[in-house]
């Protein structure tokens, strides 16, 4: 059966190949990606695939769907399209949707004999604002058991961990007065974000070790020194691998605040501008797609990461047990973002990493379809690793 879908790929190489560089040709920045989108679209669209677009309330999501029989799991393929500004597809996002399609059109096509549906996800933006986060509180993904991706990297492999993330912009605001003249009128909007600086100085010693917290200045109030700042304005990043232990960090992390704005007597106004969670990890089902990542001779094959940073997948595999294959295209120690990932984005390497992935995701979508016993082990861990994350 992985010969028959192997073969299918190859025959529509060239046109997933063709895909995937015209969608590089034509970057577009996250929520703007109307082209690809379209492209996506139709061409699933012409191998019959029920397309529903502007999922989400996201007017460059789209959902397509295929259903052999009744009963069978429900596998998700996620992908994405989104550019960087200014310097295109340097992340590689644009290898995504051609080696999903291809995935999601072998199963069509090759697998007769088992009960399944195969839902392709469009998920924009997730350079930006995070689009899965978005689809995920619109009530996307119900619809799936399993949800795995695909991206271009310098290595092949998969994730085990990804930090949960919550990003606040703070606003301190005080009261103007001449810092010479009349000092005791004014109230500092500046001296109180440094003081929440100097209040997650002294958090780090009493958090586990794996949170991460991060601040910047995005306005100190103005330039003049002899005037007492009104306000000032904080971007503020927390992170840890569990979700339900950040939710206390960032308890604290808000108690902060307030005391910051206490001390000072200026009030101060938190505003939460991202929210995701961290990947539930799911060994067995990284297991799978690194065998199969195996038995296509996938290059530059090397163990699991361990940690990561964030990723609004961690959002969806929060939800459904999930995982990414990693797929080397680039030369090891590459960095993403980086003009080298540019230059080799229409490289032999890119489209032969589109056909391995696209191959290596059907693979394993029929591992999990065909074996219910795999595919329940996955599912139970999943439970299971779920629940200990929350002790």
């Amino acid at each position: 059966m992985k010969n028959e879908i192997h073969s299918y790929i190859d025959s529509i190489g060239a046109e997933l190949k063709n895909m995937a560089d015209n969608i590089f040709d034509n970057p577009e920045e996250g929520l703007k990606e109307y082209k690809a989108c379209d492209l996506l679209c139709n061409y699933l669209k012409e191998k019959e695939f029920k397309v529903e677009k502007g999922i989400g309330n996201l007017d460059t999501a789209f959902r397509a769907v295929y259903e052999f029989g009744t009963g069978g799991p429900s596998i998700g393929l996620l992908c994405e399209y989104d550019a960087l500004a200014n310097i295109g597809h340097a992340c590689g996002h644009h290898m995504q949707g051609p080696s999903i399609v291809g995935a999601a059109l072998a199963l069509k096509e090759v697998l007769k004999d088992h009960p399944f549906k195969v839902v392709v996800y469009g998920t924009p933006a997730e350079e930006t604002i995070g689009g899965k986060l978005k689809m995920v509180k619109e009530g996307c993904f119900k619809d799936i058991d399993v949800a795995m991706m695909m991206h271009g990297g310098p290595e092949t492999t998969t994730d085990v961990k990804s930090l949960a993330l919550s990003k606040f912009k703070v606003i301190f605001n005080g009261k103007s007065a001449h810092a010479a003249l009349k000092p005791e009128n004014g109230k500092s909007a500046l001296d109180a974000l440094i003081l929440s600086f100097q209040g997650i100085e002294f958090m780090r010693e009493h958090v586990i070790d794996d949170v991460r917290m991060h601040y910047t200045i995005l306005s100190a109030g103005g330039t003049a020194a002899n005037v007492v700042p009104a306000q000032a304005i904080g971007s503020f990043y927390v992170r840890s691998y569990n979700r339900d232990y950040l939710n206390d960090v960032v308890r604290r992390f808000k108690n902060v605040m307030n005391g910051a704005a206490l001390m000072t007597d200026t009030s101060c106004e938190i505003i939460t501008e991202k929210e995701i969670d961290n990947k539930i990890p799911v060994l067995s089902l990284n297991d799978i797609v690194m065998e199969n990542a195996k038995l296509v001779n996938a290059p530059t094959i090397r163990p699991p990461r361990q940690k990561t940073g964030s990723t609004d997948f961690g959002s969806v595999m929060y939800k459904v047990p999930g995982t990414c294959i990693r797929v080397a295209f680039v030369e090891e120690g590459t960095s993403s973002h980086s003009e080298e990932y540019l230059k080799a984005g229409k490289s032999d390497k890119a489209h032969n990493a589109i056909l391995l992935a696209a191959k290596i995701l059907a693979d394993s979508s029929y591992d999990l379809i065909s074996n219910k016993e795999l595919f329940d082990e996955v599912k139970e861990e999943f439970i299971k690793a779920k629940e200990a994350a929350k002790r």
